[in-house]
C-alpha cells in the first residue's frame, strides 16, 4: 500500500474511534449515529440512497436508447424567467449529480439558452458538470495513468475497509451511463446556409468541450415566416450528422404537418440514412386540450421518433405551489399565471385528488401523466430538492382511471397554456 492509502486508513480508523462514542445512548449504539459519523469523512455517501427507477426507452430508428426521464436546462442561464445568476451554479450541480446517480442521461439544451452575456451558458454548465461528475466517480479519462493507478491502489485494499473510506464507494466504470446531450440549434435569420448550421454545431461542441452530441436538433421551423430558409436548415442538420458530430437528429416546435414533411425529406432525399430520433413540443396537462398536441402522438408513431415533452409542469403552474395570492417571483410568469390560473382550477383540483390517492406530489403526477402518453418529459431542476421531486415521478404508473380523469380535466381547461410562438402546424 502507498503511504497515502495507509494514512487514509489510519485517519479513518481514528475518526471512527473518536466519533463512535457520540452515537451511544443508554449503552446501546445508535445506527444513525454510526452512519452520521461515517458520512463525515466519506465512508458512506451523504447523498440520498433512495432507489429510483429511471428506465430506458428507444429513440426512433436511431438505435439509441435514452433515459425515460430527461431534464431541460432552459432555466440554466435565464435571468428573465428564472432569475438565474452564476452564484446558483453549485446548487445546479447538486441537482445534476442527483439526477446522474439515479440514471438520468438525457439532457436537453440549446445554443440560445442563457440571457444576453450568458448566451450558451447551459451548454457550458452541462459540459463542466459531466467532467466533474466523472472525476467524482473515479472514471475521469483526462489522465488514464492517474485513474489506472488509483484503481489499482484501491483494488488492493481489503473489502472490510469499504466502510471506513479505504475504498471508494463511487460508481464503477462498467455501470456508468454516458451523458446524452440533445442540443437545439437556433434558426437565426443569418443562418441561411447548411454550413452555418454545421458551424453552430461546432460552437456547441466547443462550449460543451465534447467531441459529439447525442442529438443535434433544429430549435424551431421557419416555415411560417421564412420558408426559403427551411431547406437549408434541413440540409445543415443532416450534414452535422454526416460529419460525425451527432448520433442522430431531432426537431423542436414542429407540429404534425411539419414533422411529416421533414420525415419525407429524410426518406426521399437522404434515403433514411440520417436517423430522426426525437421531436419535442410543449406537452403538458395545460396543453393537452389542443388538438395539435394530441395529434403529435400518432404522427411520432407514424414517422417512428420519440416524442419529448418540454415544460411538462407548465413553468411550475402544475406543481400546486402557486395561487393568485402566491405567484412566482418572475414578473413574466406572474402575468402568465394570472391569466392561466382561473381557468385551471378544476384541473388543479383533479391533480390534487390523484396525487393524494397515489401518495405523490402534484408535480410527480403531472410528469408521470406525460410518461403514460409515451413521451419523455424534460422538466427543469435547479437544485437537489427539485431533482429528487422529478425523480419521484419514475418507477410507478398511473392507472387508466386516473389517466382518464386527468385527460378529461385537461380538455376542459378554460385557457390552455399558450404555444411557443415558433410552433408550426
Amino acid at each position: 500500500l502507498s503511504r497515502i492509502s495507509l494514512l487514509k486508513m489510519a485517519t479513518s480508523l481514528l475518526l471512527i474511534l473518536l466519533l463512535l462514542p457520540l452515537s451511544w445512548s443508554n449503552n446501546h449504539p445508535s445506527k444513525n449515529g454510526i452512519v452520521d459519523a461515517l458520512k463525515v469523512f466519506g465512508g458512506i455517501s451523504s447523498s440520498s440512497n433512495k432507489a429510483y427507477n429511471v428506465g430506458r426507452v428507444s429513440a426512433g430508428d436511431s438505435g439509441m436508447e435514452i433515459s425515460s426521464l430527461g431534464i431541460g436546462t432552459w432555466s440554466w442561464g435565464n435571468r428573465f424567467l428564472f432569475d438565474y445568476n452564476p452564484s446558483q451554479d453549485e446548487e445546479l450541480y447538486e441537482a445534476y449529480r442527483e439526477l446522474r446517480q439515479a440514471g438520468v442521461t438525457f439532457f436537453d439544451t440549446a445554443d440560445s439558452y442563457g440571457t444576453l452575456d450568458l448566451n450558451g451558458r447551459a451548454e457550458i454548465l452541462l459540459g463542466s458538470f459531466e467532467r466533474r461528475y466523472r472525476m467524482e466517480q473515479g472514471i475521469d479519462d483526462s489522465d488514464n495513468s492517474v485513474s489506472k493507478r488509483k484503481n489499482e491502489e484501491e483494488s488492493s485494499l481489503p473489502a472490510w475497509l469499504d466502510l471506513v473510506g479505504g475504498k471508494s464507494l463511487s460508481m464503477s466504470p462498467s455501470s456508468y451511463l454516458p451523458q446524452q446531450v440533445a442540443t437545439k440549434l437556433a434558426p437565426y435569420p443569418w443562418r441561411i446556409t447548411p454550413n452555418q448550421v454545421v458551424q453552430a454545431a461546432k460552437g456547441s461542441l466547443r462550449r460543451l468541450e465534447q467531441p459529439k452530441l447525442a442529438v443535434a436538433q433544429l430549435h424551431w421551423s421557419t416555415a411560417k415566416y421564412q420558408p426559403f430558409q427551411e431547406r437549408a436548415l434541413w440540409e445543415g442538420i443532416c450534414q452535422v450528422y454526416e460529419q460525425g458530430m451527432c448520433d442522430a437528429i431531432g426537431v423542436s416546435n414542429y407540429g404534425p404537418v411539419q414533422l411529416q414533411k421533414i420525415s419525407k425529406f429524410l426518406q426521399e432525399e437522404k434515403e433514411n440514412e440520417v436517423p430522426l430520433a426525437i421531436a419535442q413540443i410543449q406537452y403538458s396537462l395545460m396543453t393537452y386540450g389542443q388538438e395539435q398536441t394530441q395529434d403529435m402522438n400518432s404522427v411520432c408513431d407514424d414517422v417512428n421518433c420519440r416524442l419529448v415533452s418540454y415544460s411538462p409542469l407548465c413553468l411550475g403552474l402544475l406543481t400546486g405551489k402557486y395561487t393568485l395570492d402566491n405567484l412566482p417571483k418572475s414578473k413574466a410568469r406572474q402575468q402568465l399565471f394570472r391569466e392561466l390560473l382561473p381557468g385551471a382550477q378544476d384541473l388543479l383540483s383533479t391533480l390534487e385528488v390523484v396525487a393524494k390517492e397515489y401518495n405523490r406530489s402534484q408535480s410527480q403526477v403531472a410528469i408521470n401523466w406525460c410518461m403514460s402518453k409515451g413521451t419523455v418529459p424534460i422538466p427543469g431542476a435547479r437544485n437537489a430538492a427539485q431533482a429528487k421531486e422529478n425523480l419521484g415521478a419514475t418507477g410507478w404508473s398511473l392507472k387508466s382511471d386516473a389517466i382518464l380523469a386527468l385527460d378529461m380535466a385537461a380538455k376542459q381547461v378554460g385557457k390552455p397554456m399558450i404555444q411557443n410562438i415558433f410552433q408550426t402546424k
